[in-house]
């Protein structure tokens, strides 16, 4: 009995560390502030919006142990779908990599670090897509995730959709941070 409560201490033990160390992950911008309307900067110019349609610079910290590649998704659960939209996926960025760069969600992913991939979009193909809600709506919350992983690379075919890149994010996934704003027009 001793034994499997020594066993059983170690198991709680090992369970706070990693909670702590999830709970440390953070992700940051310097062009945009957490629950604040986003700045034209990260407006999509198009379907009636005229932003810049630029992808904002983004910092983590602290990942989980083990870490071995991050996806970054932006994710719009309000609009008027059913299913949300999908304004940006990258995945399989370098487990070494700290954050993206201003820009990097261009359609030909210059910007973004050797071997990282952007998937699909419900604009309909590859790179960041900005904000653009419906004009009189409430606002809608753009919410922007990096996810730690426990994989060097996504095993997803290049036209996947941003729902199967979605599942094996989540079926691989150490620990995520976000970081909310919202728009309206």
């Amino acid at each position: 009995m001793k034994r499997h409560l020594h066993a059983l201490g170690g198991t709680l033990l090992a369970a706070l560390v990693s909670t702590a160390q999830a709970a440390d992950f953070s992700l940051s911008s310097p062009t945009f502030q957490a629950d604040q309307p986003l700045p034209n900067l990260h407006v999509f110019n198009g379907f009636g919006c005229s932003g810049e349609n630029r992808s904002p610079a983004l910092e983590w910290q602290n990942p989980p142990e083990g870490t071995k590649s991050f996806a970054v998704t932006l994710y719009d659960p309000d609009a008027p779908t059913g299913s949300g939209w999908w304004h940006w996926v990258v995945y399989n960025i370098p487990g070494d990599v700290q954050g993206l760069p201003e820009g990097a969600g261009s359609a030909d992913g210059q910007g973004l670090p050797a071997g990282a991939v952007q998937g699909r979009t419900d604009f309909g193909g590859p790179g960041f897509g900005g904000a653009c809600p419906p004009v009189g709506a409430p606002a809608h919350r753009y919410i922007m995730t990096v996810h730690a992983l426990k994989l060097e690379q996504l095993p997803v075919p290049a036209d996947a959709s941003p729902a199967m890149i979605g599942y094996m994010i989540h079926m691989n996934r150490l620990g995520s941070a976000t970081l909310q704003a919202n728009y309206s027009r």
